[in-house]
């Protein structure tokens, strides 16, 4: 198998591992709903979509290949090997990442994020924990910091744009792939 060369074969043997734990009934395959064994992401306010970023549009299962190629996002990225221009970027980098979590806004896939996608986003990250007229003004504050074109959506250049000073490596990182 064709595996991205910044997953070592050791990461392999325990990612591996942790997808036969999942995988309950055997079948070499995964439901979203085996992801709900990951705490972080059974925790995670967002988990839903982060799980659904493993399957393609009417796609019921995922394979290890997948799981290992998805979960390669999460992996910090290789500071210490300058990036060859002839090869493809690697999933973890930075603007891999970046546009990964783009996509877990962006949930009609129009390549911008709108003031309703993000209101959906924060409704499910803030919870009870701010009032529905806070929850709009984060939003329509957030859409007017990060609009530079002022078209009342969030492209993803301006999106990581915003995000030129957060530490992606850090936000972007699950601890069973170290």
């Amino acid at each position: 198998m064709n595996w991205p060369l910044y997953v070592t074969p050791a990461h392999i043997v325990r990612l591996y591992d942790r997808f036969e734990a999942l995988d309950k009934e055997k079948t070499g395959h995964l439901r979203p709903q085996d992801f709900g064994a990951i705490n972080r992401l059974a925790m995670n306010p967002i988990g839903d979509r982060i799980i659904g970023a493993f399957f393609s549009p009417g796609q019921e299962t995922v394979d290890f290949h997948s799981f290992v190629r998805i979960l390669a996002h999460f992996r910090p990225a290789d500071k210490k090997h300058p990036k060859d221009p002839s090869m493809p970027e690697p999933v973890n980098s930075r603007t891999s990442k970046l546009k990964f979590a783009f996509q877990l806004y962006d949930q009609d896939k129009d390549g911008k994020i709108s003031r309703a996608e993000l209101l959906q986003v924060l409704r499910s990250m803030l919870e009870m924990q701010v009032t529905e007229e806070q929850l709009e003004s984060i939003a329509d504050r957030t859409i007017q910091e990060a609009d530079l074109d002022k078209d009342d959506a969030i492209s993803f250049e301006e999106f990581r744009k915003s995000l030129e000073k957060v530490n992606i490596d850090h936000k972007m990182s699950i601890r069973f792939l170290r």
